[in-house]
C-alpha cells in the first residue's frame, strides 16, 4: 500500500465460524443446560445483610425523627410526601455508605492465595466496537495491548478484531490506514483483524451481535472492550485465568480505572475514581457474588453462553413498539445469570483502563443517553426468570438518575418553605399563608439537616480514601503527603461544587426522556467539545435561572440561607462549565493536581499506547496530507 495510492480492500477477517444466536423471550423462564450447578458461598449471605441491614435501618431511624417533628400538629398529606421523598433519597446515600463499609473491611482482611493450578489454555477473543472514533487513539491502543500479549509468557491465545460501524467514509479510511499499519509494524503471527459493516443496524448490540454470529463459534470466550478501553497484557491474562478456572462464569467484570485526564472536570472524574472507588468496588463484589453486573466493556464473556441466552429481544413500552434496548449490558448480565451462568465482578485484577469526558457538557451528553437507557430498564423488571439480585441491579440503575428528580423536588420544599409560616415564598406574593402546616425550620434544624446530609454524602471518600491507602498505590504515586491532601480537598470542594448542576441536568435528561426525546447515541467527544459562551448560556439556562431565584430570595429575606450552597454553584453554572474544560497540563503545577498514579507514576500499557498513539497520528495525518496521484 502507498500512502497515496488506493488501499487493497484484501479479506482482513478470518474464516467464518458460525455460532447460533437465538433472540430470548422475556416472558419465559430459560435455563442453559450447559450451565454447571453455582455454588454459592453462605458468606454471601451475610456480606448482603451487613450491606442493606444498616442502609434500612438507619433510613428507618431518619424516617422516625422526620415523622416526630413534622407530626407536632398532626402529619398532613404534604409532609407524608415530603417524607416518602426524603426516605427515598436517603436510602441510596446509606446504602453508598454502607457498600464502602463493607469493601473497606474486605480490603483489610488477608488476601487468601490461589491454589497455583494451571488454567486452562483459552482461545479469546478481542473485541473493540467502533463507531467514528478517532482512528490514532482505537488503533494506537490496540497495537499497545497486542504488544504487551505478544512480550508475555501465556497458555493463552488471543485474536484482536477491529469491529467498525463507521458511518464517516473519511474516517473509515483512515482505520483502513491505522489498520494496514499496524500489520507492517506487528508480526505476522499476531491475529489482528478489522470489519466494517455497511450498515450498523442495531447499534454497538448488533455490532457484537454479527461477529457472534459469524465468527463467534471459534472462540472460548470474547474479550469486550470499548473503543476508550485501554488493558494491560496482564490484566488480560488474568481475566482469562479466571473465566478459565471457572466453569460456571459467564461473565467477568473487571473495574477500569480512568486515566488520561488533563482537564479540571476529568481530573476530578479520574481521581475520585481511583480514590474512592477500589473501597466501593471491594464491597459491590463482595455482596454481588455470582450476581454480579456488565458495564458493557472490559469484561470476559463466555462465547457459548453468551450466544445461547443473552440475545436481545425488541421492547415494547407504552410509548413505542419494537424500541431497541440501549443500555444492553444490564440486561444481558441479567439474562446470562436468568440462564444459570455466574456474573461476577473482579476489582482485584489490575490494569483494566478507560476515558472520561473532558468537559461538563461532554459529561452530561453521555449521561443523557445513559439516562435514556437506563430509565428503558423499568419497562424490563417484570421479566420472567430474571434473579431478585438482577432486579435490583436494573432498579437501581434507574433510580441513580430518578434521585435527582427527588433531590429537587426537595430543595424546591425547602425554598418554598422559607424559614416557616410567617416567611415563605407563598405568603410574600400571595400576602396569605398557604393551606400547609410548616414545620419550623429554625436554624438548628436546617444546620443538622445541612451537617448530616453532607456527613453521610462526604463519609464514602473518607472512608474509600481510607481504604486506598491501606491497600492501593502508595503516597509517592500520589504525588507525595502533601500533594495528595491538597488534592484530596480540592476534589471534595469541586465536587461539592458541580453537584446541584448534575442534579438539575439529571432532572432535565429524566424530564427529556418522559416526554418521549430521542437522544442521539454520536460519538463521545472523548478531547472535550470546545463550546462558545452562548451555547453555553444556552446550556445551563435551567440552573443560572433557578441559582439566581435562590440568591434573590434569600435577599429578600424569605428563603434559608442554608441553601446558598447550592444556590451559589447554580447560579454560577455558565462560569463553572466553562471552568471545567480547563488543561491542568497547561502548567507544571496544575499538571500535578488531581493526579493519580496513571499520572505521576503511569503504567507501562499507558506509556506504549500514548506513543503508539502519536505515532500513528503522524502517519495518517502525513498520509492524508500528500497529493494523490
Amino acid at each position: 500500500m502507498t500512502a497515496q495510492g488506493p488501499i487493497t480492500r484484501a479479506p482482513m477477517m478470518p474464516p467464518e465460524q458460525p455460532l447460533a444466536f437465538p433472540v430470548q423471550d422475556l416472558s419465559a423462564k430459560y435455563h442453559d443446560g450447559a450451565a454447571p450447578e453455582l455454588k454459592h458461598k453462605p458468606a454471601t449471605l451475610i456480606w448482603r445483610l451487613a450491606t442493606f441491614l444498616p442502609a434500612l435501618i438507619t433510613t428507618g431511624g431518619l424516617i422516625a425523627a422526620f415523622t416526630d417533628w413534622f407530626a407536632m400538629g398532626g402529619l398532613s398529606v404534604f409532609e407524608a410526601m415530603l417524607i416518602a421523598l426524603i426516605a427515598c433519597t436517603f436510602f441510596w446515600i446509606s446504602l453508598s455508605v454502607s457498600t464502602v463499609t463493607v469493601g473497606l473491611v474486605n480490603m483489610m482482611r488477608p488476601r487468601t492465595p490461589g491454589d497455583g493450578v494451571p488454567a486452562p489454555a483459552q482461545n479469546v477473543a478481542l473485541l473493540v466496537p467502533v463507531y467514528n472514533e478517532v482512528p490514532w487513539d482505537v488503533f494506537g491502543n490496540a497495537c499497545a495491548m497486542l504488544e504487551e500479549l505478544e512480550n508475555a509468557a501465556s497458555v493463552h491465545s488471543y485474536t484482536l478484531f477491529i469491529l467498525s460501524d463507521t458511518r464517516d467514509d473519511e474516517i473509515a479510511e483512515q482505520e483502513l490506514r491505522a489498520f494496514a499499519s499496524l500489520r507492517v509494524n506487528l508480526p505476522a503471527h499476531v491475529a489482528l483483524h478489522y470489519r466494517r459493516r455497511s450498515e450498523n443496524v442495531d447499534r454497538k448490540v448488533g455490532n457484537l451481535a454479527d461477529w457472534v454470529a459469524r465468527w463467534g463459534g471459534g472462540y472460548d470466550a470474547m474479550l469486550v472492550l470499548d473503543a476508550d478501553s485501554l488493558m494491560s497484557g496482564q490484566a488480560i491474562m488474568d481475566l482469562t485465568d479466571e473465566m478459565a478456572r471457572d466453569p460456571s462464569a459467564g461473565l467477568i467484570q473487571s473495574f477500569p480505572q480512568l486515566f488520561g485526564a488533563e482537564t479540571l472536570f476529568g481530573r476530578v472524574q479520574q481521581f475520585s475514581n481511583t480514590i474512592y472507588g477500589a473501597a466501593l468496588a471491594e464491597g459491590l463484589a463482595r455482596w454481588a457474588d455470582h450476581e454480579g453486573n456488565y458495564w458493557g466493556h472490559n469484561a470476559i464473556i463466555r462465547t457459548a453462553a453468551f450466544a445461547s441466552c443473552a440475545g436481545l429481544p425488541r421492547l415494547d413500552t407504552f410509548r413505542s413498539k419494537g424500541a431497541l434496548i440501549l443500555s444492553h449490558d444490564f440486561v444481558e448480565a441479567g439474562l446470562l445469570r436468568r440462564a444459570g451462568w455466574g456474573v461476577r465482578f473482579v476489582p482485584q485484577v489490575k490494569g483494566s483502563y478507560e476515558e472520561v469526558p473532558a468537559t461538563l457538557i461532554d459529561y452530561v451528553l453521555r449521561d443523557r443517553r445513559w439516562c435514556q437507557g437506563n430509565l428503558q430498564h423499568l419497562n424490563i423488571l417484570g421479566s420472567k426468570g430474571f434473579h431478585p439480585v438482577t432486579r435490583f441491579h436494573l432498579f437501581h440503575g434507574a433510580m441513580g438518575y430518578l434521585l435527582s428528580p427527588a433531590w429537587f423536588a426537595l430543595l424546591t420544599v425547602w425554598a418554598l418553605i422559607g424559614k416557616g409560616e410567617e416567611a415563605n415564598v407563598i405568603r410574600y406574593f400571595t400576602g396569605e399563608n398557604p393551606q400547609v402546616a410548616w414545620p419550623d425550620m429554625g436554624h438548628v434544624s436546617n444546620l443538622a439537616i445541612l451537617v448530616f446530609m453532607y456527613g453521610m454524602l462526604l463519609a464514602p471518600k473518607f472512608l474509600g480514601a481510607a481504604a486506598l491507602l491501606r491497600s492501593g498505590p502508595s503516597l509517592k504515586d500520589l504525588g507525595g503527603a502533601g500533594q495528595f491532601l491538597l488534592s484530596f480537598l480540592t476534589e471534595i470542594v469541586v465536587s461539592v461544587l458541580y453537584a446541584p448542576i448534575l442534579m438539575v441536568q439529571q432532572t432535565i435528561a429524566v424530564g427529556r426522556t418522559w416526554v418521549g426525546y430521542t437522544e442521539s447515541w454520536t460519538p463521545q467527544a472523548r478531547q472535550g467539545g470546545r463550546y462558545g459562551l452562548v451555547t453555553v448560556l444556552k446550556f445551563h439556562a435551567v440552573e443560572t435561572i433557578t441559582g439566581t431565584l435562590l440568591v434573590a430570595g434569600m435577599v429578600e429575606g424569605i428563603i434559608t440561607l442554608w441553601l446558598l450552597p447550592i444556590a451559589v454553584s447554580l447560579a454560577l453554572a455558565v462560569p463553572l462549565s466553562m471552568l471545567s474544560g480547563a488543561k491542568l497540563t497547561r502548567f507544571k503545577w496544575t499538571s500535578r493536581q488531581l493526579g493519580t498514579a496513571e499520572v505521576f507514576n503511569a503504567p507501562k500499557i499507558i506509556q506504549s499506547a500514548k506513543r503508539e498513539r502519536t505515532r500513528l497520528r503522524a502517519v495518517l495525518e502525513a498520509s492524508d496530507s500528500l497529493p494523490a496521484e
